[in-house]
Order: C-alpha cells, then structure tokens, then sequence
C-alpha cells in the first residue's frame, strides 16, 4: 500500500522521483505526487489517478530541486483526489506517510482550536501541521520531528523535507516498512529496495520505531527510545533490469512463467536430490514434541496454508489450525508451549500477520515465517525464515509467490513429518521425487497457454463463475476464484465440490461456468459424482483434469484441459498455474487493469 521515495541527492531530482514511483505502481495506489526545494521553497506537483497525470503535470509545470520526496497514495482517509494526494505541505514542511495515524481526529481537533486551517480530509496532514508548529516555537526539524512522533498513534513510514535545508532529510517507520539507500554523495529513502534498485545497491531496512536522519555524508538512526543505533547496511542483488517487464505485456504473465525457473530455485534450497532428502535448517522447535501447528496467513498466502494442512495432517499426522491473520488474535485462541505458529507472507510486512506473529510470541510459541523477502519485518522478528525464492513480484495479483509458498510448506510437511516418524525413507524418496519433477511439469503447463486463451474468451462475458475442488484441489479452487476476481472484477467463488448440494447448486445455470480441478486422486470418483450433479442442471462446466480424468468427464463438459498425470502431493503447486492463466487472460480480454487492479494493494500495511 502506498509507495515512497525520498532523494537527497546532486542531480535533479523529479524526473528520478518520478522513475522511482513508477518502480512503485505495484503496491496500489489512486494519485500521486512529489515535492522538491527549490531555493529554499517547498515546491509541489500532485495528480489525481495514474502516474501518468502526474507525469503530464510535470510536463506542463517543469519542478527543479536536487532534494525531493515523491509519493503513490491509496486512500485510506479521504477520497482519491489532488487535494489529498501526497506531499502535505507547509511553507516550512513536506511529508509523504504511508500507514494511518489512529488519533488524528484529536489532533486535528487541536490544530483547528489554534487557528490552522487544513487543506484534505486526510489524517497524515495534521503531522506536517504539528512539526510545523514544533518549528515556529523555536525547535530545530529533527528535535521537531521527534517530539510530534511521540504524539502519534498508529501505523506509519515517513520521509520529510524542510524549507531551507537543501541537505536534511528524515525518515521514521513505525509498523510500515521504510528502507535507507547509500550512494556517493547522496542519500535515499524508499517503500522498499525495489523503489531504490536502479540508484543503489546498498540499503539499511530500519527497524520498528527507527527515526533516521539523512544528509549527504550518510544517516544518523535513533530508536524507538530516542537513543543512536547500530542498523546493518546489506548489499542487495535487485536490480532495475529485475522489474522489468521483459517480452511480456503484463508483469503478471511474466511472473506466470517464471514459475518452472523460481519453483526449482526454491526447491534446491531445501532437496537434497541425490539422497532424495530435505535438506532443512534446524527448526525452532521439534516436531516430535509438537501437539499443534497454527498457521497464519492473508489473501492468497491464506490458501496456501489451508493447501498445507492437509499435507501437515496426512503426512505429519499432526492437528492444524489455519487462520486469517486479520482475525487471528481477536479471536484470542488459547496456545500453549508445545505448540508451534507458522506465518506466510510475500512482502513479510503485511501488518495483519505481523500483529499475529506478536500474539503467537506472546503466547510462547515458536515462531517460524515464510516470505519472499528476507530483510522484512516479519522475517526479523521470527525464530526461523524460509526463503521463496520468488524473485520480485510485480504484479498486484500473486502467482509465483504462491506457488513457491506451497514448494516450502510441501518441504516443511515433509520436514516434520520425517521428524515425527511418521513417514519412512522410502515415502520421503517417493514424495521428494514428485517435488523435484514439479519445475519441467510447470513448464509443460504453460504450453496449454493457448487452449486457455480460447476458454477465457467464452468465461469474459459471465457476471458469476464458481470453482469447484475437493482436498488439497480445494483451496485451489479458491485460489482460483480470488484469481479472477481480483483482476477480471467477475464475480466468482470456489467450493469444496461435495458442498455444492448444500446449497450453492442452487446458482447453477447456462450462463454459469464452473471450472472443476479434479486431478486423478483418492478423491477422483467423489468428485466426478459432484460434476455429474453440476451437468444436470446445465452449468458449462470446465474440467481441468488429467488424461485419465478428461477421459472421465469430457462427455457433457463445455471444455476441458488435459495436464500430466503427477502425484496427488503436488498437485495442488501445479493447478495453481492453469487457473492464473485462465484468469489472466479473462482480464486482458475484458480489458481491465492486469498488474494493477482497481482498489488493491500489493503489500498491505495498514489494519
């Protein structure tokens, strides 16, 4: 959510602002802006909408500066127009926040008894009014900044810039993330190392309640006490060439393919091929003394933990709870010391789940996490990291990040199940072999691009579609309706199949299509029973099956697509890629944003 980029540098300073935003379009956003100084004076450029119009604006009314901030805004407070996009400003002060300040009523309330007058509905505008005040009263910015940050309540990433300071610049995070580029002779702050690629390749990543103070000769970081720290500077391996788009027209069909290339990456951290083995660094906990796994995610994550929970309970014959991170510690479940919580993330920043994570601590459990990138807040703050090995991910909609989350739950299952005793070298063999042949059979589901190209044009006219699996084919089929919701804005709904007589059967229809994921597993038959049920009452059903469960259910189905037969256990990382592309193309037919859908955010920062 939101994206910000600070630069405190030697060259001018919009035209890059505006080339870091773009590098920061993936997170979500509806207006955008910079601020720069310009001798001495804060001046701004905002738009409504796109980067485009912002880029226009600049076109139209050129700003200079080699000192700026810029900012991508999804609303929270206020609605997306100019007057609440990003920078907030004063004569002396431009801010740029990411997050929600929770007590901003009582301090515009107060702002407003002492005469000032603000000009947006938003809650970030009363922090540059009160530094702003801070200042007048005699403050230097930073003693400013830090007597209002102790003020505010809730969640935030700020960069500031001061009118008359062409080398000051500070920063501070609380609960958003916010990163410190080094380069020579200048400085930089960012959302993330993507937003700073092309301009450097060292990055600090502050820590939770870090206030950092910028000028050209380096940083200066105080922390949640007000004391100086120590936060390590790290080397990253991103690179400007790492977001680009490549042959693709959309980042999301790229990163779709990229699949067969960062599932094998993922897999060689973790399988040892020779010994048929996993390979996993020493748990936080032992799996022999475990009596519960909890498992904490959102959005598409949360489906890869349900995925899991299948594997942990069939394999490692241990209970498993899932759970939606956003309602996880309101409904405070009782824990105890001999359990152990697992929590996913592909940003490894998304506030929910971080919330969560502190609630599991609290409660004495062991705590281990699953992001893609590995110097995130989640990831700092857990026992034990595992690597996606994802690569960046782009595009608003997840696709490889799922499929690689799956790829490190499958090893971890795996993992503890061996740990437990509960399978024997031989089943460990069997299973480690079906994971290392999941790259080449990725890569021969993309060849079956163009047969879903042709369904997705009989689905982009549909107002409802459902998505029907039973086991680890389940969650898929809610993945798969998130899929298409989130990017085509067709409404759709996955099921467990045997619960389509419970009710759902009642939406079935002509104009329904029902994609059906029914690999040929143990729960093959029970499933084909549900799809009979479906055919019956008319519904255009899709079979996304095997050879064999084509065979089965190609007579009355409107289409089908035939993938390779694979071992029940990785079915599930494989029939993610048929339903992303099914919906990718629904998207591009129907015309609708792909990589940035209306109204989403890539990492959500904000409760």
């Amino acid at each position: 959510m939101c994206g910000i980029i600070g630069i405190l540098g030697r060259n001018e300073a919009a035209p890059i602002l505006l080339e870091g935003l773009k590098r920061l379009e993936y997170r979500g956003y509806d207006s955008a802006g910079i601020a720069t100084l310009v001798n001495g004076s804060i001046e701004r450029r905002r738009a409504e909408g796109k980067l485009t119009n912002l880029a226009r604006r600049l076109e139209e009314k050129p700003i200079a500066g080699t000192v700026g901030i810029g900012h991508t805004r999804w609303a929270t407070h206020g609605v997306p127009n100019e007057a609440n996009a990003h920078p907030h400003a004063t004569e002396r002060v431009a801010i740029v926040h990411n997050g929600i300040i929770e007590n901003y009523k009582e301090l515009r309330a107060e702002l407003a008894v002492k005469g000032c007058n603000l000009a947006s509905d938003t809650d970030t505008e009363v922090i540059v009014h009160l530094i702003t005040q801070e200042i007048v009263d005699g403050k230097a910015p930073a003693d400013a900044t830090a007597a209002v940050l102790r003020r505010l309540e809730g969640a935030f990433a700020l960069a500031i810039i001061f009118s008359g300071h062409h080398d000051l610049m500070i920063g501070a995070r609380r609960g958003s993330p916010l990163a410190v580029g080094f380069g020579e002779g200048e400085m930089f702050l960012g959302s993330d190392a993507l937003a700073l690629a092309p301009l450097t390749d060292r990055i600090m990543y502050l820590e939770d309640g870090d206030r950092v103070v910028l000028n050209q000769a380096g940083a200066r970081v105080f922390d949640a006490d007000d004391r100086p720290a120590e936060r390590p500077v790290r080397r990253t391996e991103l690179s400007g060439a790492a977001i680009g788009k490549g042959e693709y027209r959309h980042f999301m069909l790229k990163e779709i393919y990229e699949q067969p290339q960062v599932i094998g990456d993922t897999l060689r951290s973790f399988i040892n091929p020779a010994s048929r083995t996993v390979t996993m660094p020493d748990l936080p906990f032992d799996p022999a003394a475990l009596d519960r796994l909890t498992l904490v995610a959102c959005g598409t994550s949360y489906y890869a933990c349900l995925a899991a929970k299948y594997w942990f309970e069939q394999l490692a014959r241990i209970p498993v709870e899932v759970d939606i991170a956003s309602e996880f510690r309101y409904r405070e479940p009782p824990m105890n010391g001999t359990g152990a919580a697992i929590f996913i993330s592909q940003s490894g920043e998304t506030v929910d789940t971080l919330a969560a994570l502190r609630y599991a601590r609290a409660a004495g459990q062991a705590i281990l996490s699953i992001v893609n990138v590995p110097e995130s807040a989640i990831a700092r703050e857990s026992d034990m990291v595992l690597h996606t090995n994802a690569g960046p991910e782009i595009g608003v909609a997840s696709t490889k990040a799922f499929t690689t989350q799956l790829t490190v739950l499958a090893c971890l299952a795996i993992a503890v199940a061996r740990g437990r005793g509960a399978i024997d070298a031989a089943t460990e063999a069997r299973l480690t072999t079906a994971l290392t042949e999941v790259p080449g059979r990725a890569a021969e589901i993309l060849n079956h691009d163009g047969r879903l190209r042709q369904i997705a044009q009989s689905m982009a006219e549909a107002r409802d579609v459902l998505y029907l699996g039973r086991g680890t084919s389940y969650p898929i089929a809610l993945e798969g309706a998130l899929k298409l919701k989130e990017i085509s804005y067709i409404h759709a709904e996955g099921y467990a199949a045997g619960e389509m007589k419970h009710g759902p059967i009642a939406l079935i229809d002509e104009q329904v299509p029902v994609i059906v994921l029914a690999p040929t597993d143990p729960l093959f038959e029970k499933t084909a029973s549900n799809v009979q049920e479906v055919m019956a009452r008319g519904g255009r059903v899709i079979v996304i099956s095997d050879a064999a469960g084509v065979a089965a259910l190609a007579d009355g189905a409107e289409a089908t697509v035939a993938l390779q037969a694979v071992d029940p256990f990785v079915a599930p990382i494989l029939y993610a890629i048929p339903v992303q592309l099914l919906a990718y193309h629904v998207a591009v037919i129907k015309g609708t944003d792909v990589d940035q859908p209306r109204n989403l955010a890539k990492s959500v920062t904000v409760e």
